[in-house]
């Protein structure tokens, strides 16, 4: 699993530079083409090892925004019990 950033992000940037791996890219750099900032699902560790909840969400001032993702291509180990669409960290 990894994070998803979603289409409610107001891009104010406070998750580009909490995240330990880099994975986060704002919406000039997505791949896909979206008009919103992008976490690359192949090298999201979800913040184990280095954060007790994923940074990016710590950070985040918009309830809700990041969600737990099951994309494709997420190589690392998961949080137990989290689920895909959910909000990686609730107010």
């Amino acid at each position: 699993m990894a994070v998803k950033i979603t289409d409610i992000c107001i891009n104010c940037d406070a998750c580009l530079d909490e995240c330990p791996t880099e994975s986060i890219v704002d919406n000039d750099e997505n791949p896909t083409g979206e008009d919103i900032y992008y976490v690359n699902p192949e090298t999201c560790t979800e913040c184990i090892g280095d954060n007790d909840e994923p940074a990016c969400a710590e950070a985040c001032p918009t309830e809700g925004c990041i969600v737990w993702d099951a994309r494709e291509g997420a190589s690392h180990p998961t949080r137990d019990g989290m689920i895909a669409g959910e909000p990686c960290v609730e107010d």
